[in-house]
C-alpha cells in the first residue's frame, strides 16, 4: 500500500519533468495516445474541486485527459534577489504540494493521473498561452463561484469579453450544483 505524507506524493507517484510538464512515470499506453485534454485551472477554491471534479468525469466517460493548471502569480516588488528566490521556491513547492493532492482526487474519482502544468505570470496570459501553444486541450473547464461577488475572474473574462476569441470551448461548471448533479450531465 503506497502512502503519502499531505502535500507529497509517494515515490511511486512522484512525476517526471518533461519539456516543462510533470508526467507520472506510470501513464499506461493507452493514456499516453490520449489527444483530448480537459484544462483545469487549479487555486483550492470550492468552485475549483467542483470542475476538477466535473472534468474528471468527463475525461474518464470520454477517453480523455485531465490537465491540471497551477498559475503563479508574480510577487511584488522584491528589495532583495535572495528574498524573491526563496519566495519563487516556496510558492513552486505550494504549488506542487496542490497539484498532488489534486491529481490523488483525479484518480479517485477517474481512475486517471492527470497531466501538471505549473507556470509563472498572469493567470489569464498563462492560460491562453498554454491553450494556443497545446493542440490536445480541447476544452476549459472553470468553475464559477456561488456567491454574490459574481463567478470570479476568469469565469468573467473567459465567458465574457475573451469568449469569442478562444480556440476552444468553455465549461463554467457553477458553484452551486451537487455531485450527484456533476454525475448526471458528466
Amino acid at each position: 500500500m503506497l502512502r503519502a505524507v499531505r502535500g507529497q506524493a509517494p515515490r511511486a507517484l512522484r512525476p517526471a519533468l518533461s519539456g516543462g510538464r510533470l508526467i507520472f512515470p506510470f501513464n499506461s499506453v493507452a493514456q499516453s495516445k490520449v489527444r483530448k485534454k480537459f484544462l483545469v485551472v487549479v487555486d483550492g477554491s470550492p468552485e475549483c474541486k467542483l470542475a476538477l471534479y466535473y472534468a474528471s468525469r468527463r475525461a474518464l466517460h470520454t477517453g480523455g485527459q485531465v490537465t491540471l493548471l497551477y498559475v503563479i502569480e508574480p510577487a511584488g516588488f522584491q528589495h532583495w534577489l535572495s528574498v524573491g528566490k526563496v519566495m519563487q521556491s516556496e510558492a513552486r513547492a505550494e504549488a506542487e504540494a496542490v497539484l498532488y493532492d489534486l491529481a490523488g482526487e483525479v484518480n479517485r474519482i477517474s481512475h486517471l493521473m492527470p497531466e501538471f502544468q505549473i507556470h509563472e505570470g498572469k493567470r489569464a496570459d498563462v492560460l491562453l498561452k498554454l491553450i494556443r501553444d497545446d493542440p490536445d486541450i480541447r476544452i476549459l473547464v472553470l468553475g464559477a463561484a456561488a456567491g454574490k461577488d459574481g463567478p470570479g475572474p476568469l469565469v468573467s473574462s473567459f465567458a465574457g469579453q475573451m469568449s469569442g476569441s478562444l480556440p476552444i470551448p468553455v465549461t463554467i461548471v457553477p458553484g452551486d450544483l451537487t455531485l450527484a448533479q456533476l454525475d448526471a450531465l458528466a
